[in-house]
């Protein structure tokens, strides 16, 4: 807990869905925040006598959440918005591979000041990023991922990503932008050493993360299980994406992708993966028995077709699911805000139809659900007295949402409601849609440089 002579900061008057155990909710209710945690939360106005009131703020109109989770993301594809439109995810990659092959460091990091300023001013106050393209000679690229996120002041993952299967071995990436075996095992224990924080309270945690089943060797898959395991960190990587995934699977090593994650060690609690989308009753029972989670992104799987993820079985089996972003060649906007509603939508398209998720539901995806994922649910994803104070102001008294009585409806089904503040362990990093820590105008501009430093570097190769 806080102590005695922390600074508080009070909310009051807001509705507030605490995403708890019981999805508490208060119509008018408060928030009291000591240094970085929650100290209190309820009904009515705050209790009176507090000491080191720093700030008081009048929550009338809003709607007070956990801070949204972000669980899977690839912040280097701010660059490389809007193209390949019309493609699946293998043309896709096969278009897009040559021109990532080419990233710096420059161009990483000005990209995740970009992934993350459009995150933060939306709602989002944990991020990840799966990073895997580390072209030869490219810089630290990692350090510059973590380096944004921190100026950015999100609480952040880094899942330190990485190839060894390239086009000479029957993958999809170029020579020059895949890593050897041993390479990328030895720059990922760095990174962990070098920028893991396994403390309560983190701003920065690192997770091994090896791509895919078919831009990784087996080996690669299965000692990088080790060494996370070895470490004591996470472990994410794509799975079940598509059908040709999970043909690929059963061509290369004769079982379809969730037998062979298991075969290789990735299935358990301390894992996530992203997308499963093409997943059997079996599958969903292996996740289900093993802890094993997931991060749905509905938006990049319809962007590219590749179908949808049975998230109400998943949920019904057990299994922890949140919400990811992808990466922003498949999903533009780049906010995690629209993965509620668009969650929502497109499951109800699936066989459960109107029975598919509710908006409360779809609010726990983004929150409690995506902390789960990441491991830090006794710490986030919540408004409980203890938890780090990790809190978004919704406004909900405008045009866009003034008619609607039920303010988490709203949220989840109405346009995308303006953020007047947004806190990160206490500290505000959002007033009135803008972002207190980086120039968002500074930052459209270098994304738009450097955007066009790489088309034209791709042009010329």
């Amino acid at each position: 807990m806080a102590p005695p002579a922390a600074q508080r900061i009070v909310i009051e008057n807001c509705a507030i869905a605490t995403v708890d155990a019981t999805d508490t909710e208060y119509a008018r209710g408060h928030l009291v925040l000591a240094g970085n945690r929650i100290e209190s939360v309820g009904a009515g106005p705050a209790p009176e006598g507090l000491e080191n009131v720093t700030r008081r703020i009048d929550g009338s109109g809003h709607l007070a959440t956990p801070g949204l989770v972000n669980t899977h993301h690839h912040f280097y594809q701010w660059l490389t918005r809007g193209l390949a439109t019309d493609h699946n995810l293998f043309d896709w990659l096969v278009a897009l591979y040559p021109t990532w092959a080419r990233i710096d460091e420059r161009m990483t990091y000005t990209a995740a000041q970009g992934s993350l300023a459009m995150m933060a001013r939306g709602g989002v106050t944990t991020a990840m990023d799966h990073h895997y393209v580390h072209p030869r000679g490219a810089g630290d690229l990692s350090g510059a991922i973590i380096r944004a996120a921190a100026e950015t002041g999100v609480r952040f993952t880094l899942a330190r990503g990485s190839m060894d299967r390239s086009e000479k071995d029957g993958g999809l990436p170029p020579d020059f932008a895949v890593e050897t075996l041993d390479g990328a095992l030895a720059a990922t224990e760095e990174t962990v050493r070098q920028h893991h924080d396994a403390s309560f309270d983190a701003m920065t945690q690192v997770a091994v993360a090896p791509c895919s089943p078919f831009s990784v060797s087996t080996e690669l898959m299965r000692e990088g299980a080790e060494l996370a395991r070895r470490l004591g960190v996470r472990l994410h990587t794509h799975g079940s994406e598509t059908v040709e995934e999970e043909k690929f699977c059963h061509e290369q090593f004769g079982m379809g992708p969730t037998d062979y994650f298991e075969s290789t060690g990735w299935l358990g609690e301390d894992v996530w993966m992203a997308h499963c989308v093409h997943m059997n009753d079996s599958d969903i029972a292996a996740f289900a028995r093993t802890g094993t989670g997931v991060a749905h992104c509905p938006s990049s799987n319809a962007r590219l077709a590749a179908g949808i993820a049975r998230v109400p079985d998943l949920l019904a089996a057990g299994v922890p699911v949140g919400l990811g972003v992808d990466g922003t060649a498949s999903n533009e906007s780049g906010e995690l805000h629209t993965e509620l509603r668009n969650a929502l939508l497109i499951n109800r398209l699936g066989a459960h139809r109107e029975a598919a998720l509710t908006t409360r539901q779809a609010l726990r995806l983004g929150t409690h659900g995506g902390a789960r994922v990441l491991g830090r649910a006794d710490q986030i994803g919540s408004l409980e007295p203890g938890k780090l104070a990790d809190v978004v102001l919704w406004r909900m008294d405008t045009l866009a949402h003034a008619s609607v009585a039920d303010p988490v409806a709203a949220l989840v089904l109405g346009a995308a409601a303006p953020v007047t503040a947004s806190f990160v362990g206490g500290r505000q990093i959002v007033e009135n849609g803008r972002l207190l820590t980086v120039d968002e105008d500074a930052v459209a501009r270098a994304t738009r440089e450097e955007a066009r430093r790489l088309a034209r570097i791709t042009a010329e190769a």
